[in-house]
């Protein structure tokens, strides 16, 4: 491959992690933040400059943070993901403190010879699609309610 191609192909790759409007985020064996692209900005709220060099902390939920910790660890040390070729929902926050919802993917970066360079991860904001999943839910628990109410009256009547 020539310098002119393998140049174009780097720079159209970077390109493409920075455009994505999912959040893409790789992180190094120690847990740092190398890549941050813009669609983690857009989610997130905090800017690449602030987080690049800092860890993965930023966007995990305190009362999460041991067991993620003990997760990255894990993958990193074995190359085994618990939640590897899945999509996880979960809760994160976002820089104004506010409480989002992401659907996760993760995987495990490699070189050629195998070894790990960091984990990434890619993610969608879900925040307002939780909630209209959980207001129809509590929709739904009433109007059986209502119904199972109705039933038992009708019963009770005949």
């Amino acid at each position: 491959m020539s310098n002119n191609t393998s140049d174009l192909n780097l720079a159209l790759s970077k390109a493409i992690v920075d455009q994505a409007p999912d959040a893409i985020i790789f992180a190094d064996p120690a847990g740092i933040i190398k890549i941050w692209n813009s669609g983690a900005e857009r989610i997130f709220g905090h800017a690449a400059a602030d987080v690049i060099g800092g860890p993965l902390d930023i966007i995990i939920p305190e009362r999460m943070l041991a067991a993620h910790n003990k997760g990255f660890d894990h993958a990193v040390a074995t190359g085994e993901m618990k939640y590897v070729n899945k999509v996880l929902t979960t809760r994160s926050m976002h820089k104004d403190g506010s409480q989002i919802y992401i659907d996760m993917s993760f995987g495990m970066v490699r070189d050629e010879a195998g070894t790990i360079l960091g984990a990434l991860a890619v993610a969608r904001d879900i925040t307002e699609r939780f909630a209209s999943d959980k207001a129809q839910r509590v929709h739904v628990a009433e109007l059986e309610k209502a119904l199972a109410e109705k039933s038992g009256t009708g019963t009770a009547a005949a």
